[in-house]
C-alpha cells in the first residue's frame, strides 16, 4: 500500500523541483523524484537546499511510457508533480519539435500512465503565462490562450490535455499556469540571473557593462518558493482545477534593472546596454494576471514582490560570491 504522503516529482533537479522537495520534506512527505540524468548534477540544486539525501531520484525519461508506469507502480505515489521540460521560449525556435515532445508528449505519457496505474494520485501540471500570448487585460483561468511561440503552443497543448483527462477520466488533474518567478537557483540563461550575477560583478569592479534587450517589456515577478507552496496548496483542495499563480503586481524589465542595480548602490544608467541583437521579434509586451480566484479558493496570495525579490537574489549572489562576508544575507536560500 503507498504511504500516506508520498510524492513524485518530475524534474526535481531544477528551481521549482527543488524548492518543492525541500516543501513537502518540511510537511513530512517521502519524496522521490526523477532525472534523465540522476548524478551528481541532478543533485546541485537540491545540494544548496541541504536535502540532497533526503530524497531519492530515480532515472526516467518521459517519453518512455512503459518506464513511468514501472517507477509509478514502484513508488505508488499519492501526488505527482509534473515539472520537467524544455523551458526556454527563445530555444523553442530552434527546436519547436523537441519542445512539443518535452512539454506536451511527455505530459500527455504521463496523464495516460497515472489513468492507467494510479488513477487515484493527485497530478500537478506546471503551466505558463506564456500560453496567452500578447494581451493588455488581466489573465485568468477563463481567458483564452493565444500562444505566440513553439514554448507556448506546447504548454497550452499539455494544459488542454490534463482538462480532457481531468473531465474525462476523472482523475485529479490540476493546471497552474504560472507566471515569471524566480530564486538564486534559476539558471544564468534566465534574464533575471543575468541581470543579478553582472550587477554583482560590476559592484566588484569585476565587470563593466551589462548587454541587454527590450527593457520596456513588462512582467509579473514572484519568488519561487512561494510558488511551490501553491503548488501543494492545489493538490491538497477538495476537488482539482485550474489556478493562476503570480502576485498580481506587473513591472517592466527596467524597473527591474533599477531595483537590482540600487540594491548595490549603483546607477544602472552608468552600466547597462540596450542592443538591438537581444530584442526577440516574438517578446511578448507585458503579463498580466489576475489572481483573485487563486486566493478565494487556496487562500493562498504571494508576499515577495519584485522589490523584495530584487533584494534576496543580490544578497544571495553577493553571499554566493564573498561566502565569508554575507551572513545576513545566507538567510535568503532557507526562506
Amino acid at each position: 500500500m503507498p504511504m500516506s504522503k508520498r510524492a513524485l516529482i518530475l524534474g526535481i533537479s531544477g528551481q521549482d523541483g527543488s524548492y518543492l522537495a525541500r516543501h513537502l520534506l518540511r510537511h513530512d512527505y517521502d519524496v522521490h523524484g526523477s532525472s534523465r540524468r540522476p548524478g551528481a548534477d541532478a543533485k546541485t540544486n537540491l545540494a544548496r537546499l541541504g536535502i540532497a539525501e533526503s530524497v531519492q531520484i530515480h532515472e526516467l525519461d518521459l517519453a518512455d511510457p512503459a518506464a513511468i508506469r514501472a517507477i509509478l507502480s514502484e513508488i505508488g505515489p499519492s501526488e505527482v508533480y509534473q515539472l520537467s521540460g524544455q523551458s526556454s521560449v527563445s530555444a523553442s525556435f530552434e527546436d519547436p519539435a523537441g519542445t512539443f515532445q518535452s512539454n506536451a508528449i511527455n505530459s500527455v505519457n504521463l496523464l495516460e500512465s497515472v489513468r492507467i496505474i494510479a488513477p487515484e494520485a493527485r497530478l500537478f501540471l506546471a503551466g505558463s503565462s506564456e500560453c496567452f500570448g500578447p494581451t493588455d487585460e488581466l489573465a485568468g483561468v477563463e481567458t483564452g490562450f493565444r500562444p505566440a511561440s513553439p514554448y507556448a503552443a506546447a504548454k497550452a497543448s499539455a494544459h488542454l490535455y490534463g482538462v480532457v483527462y481531468r473531465k474525462s477520466y476523472n482523475l485529479f488533474v490540476s493546471n497552474g499556469v504560472m507566471f515569471n518567478h524566480e530564486s538564486p537557483l534559476r539558471p544564468e540563461h534566465f534574464v533575471t540571473r543575468k541581470i543579478v550575477s553582472a550587477a554583482a560583478r560590476i559592484s566588484l569592479g569585476i565587470s563593466e557593462s551589462l548587454p541587454l534587450g527590450d527593457l520596456t517589456v513588462r512582467r509579473d515577478w514572484g519568488w519561487a518558493p512561494e510558488f511551490v507552496e501553491a503548488m501543494w496548496l492545489m493538490l491538497q483542495h477538495d476537488t482539482p482545477g485550474d489556478f493562476i499563480l503570480a502576485t498580481g503586481e506587473t513591472h517592466s524589465l527596467e524597473a527591474f534593472v533599477e531595483a537590482v542595480f540600487g540594491c548595490l548602490n549603483l546607477d544602472w544608467r552608468d552600466h547597462v546596454i540596450s542592443d538591438p541583437k537581444l530584442w526577440r521579434s516574438s517578446e511578448l509586451g507585458q503579463s498580466l494576471a489576475n489572481i483573485e480566484e487563486t486566493t478565494r479558493v487556496l487562500g493562498w496570495r504571494a508576499e515577495v514582490k519584485m522589490a523584495e525579490l530584487a533584494e534576496r537574489l543580490v544578497g544571495q549572489e553577493l553571499q554566493d560570491a564573498n561566502p565569508a562576508g554575507g551572513a545576513e544575507s545566507a538567510a535568503m536560500m532557507s526562506k
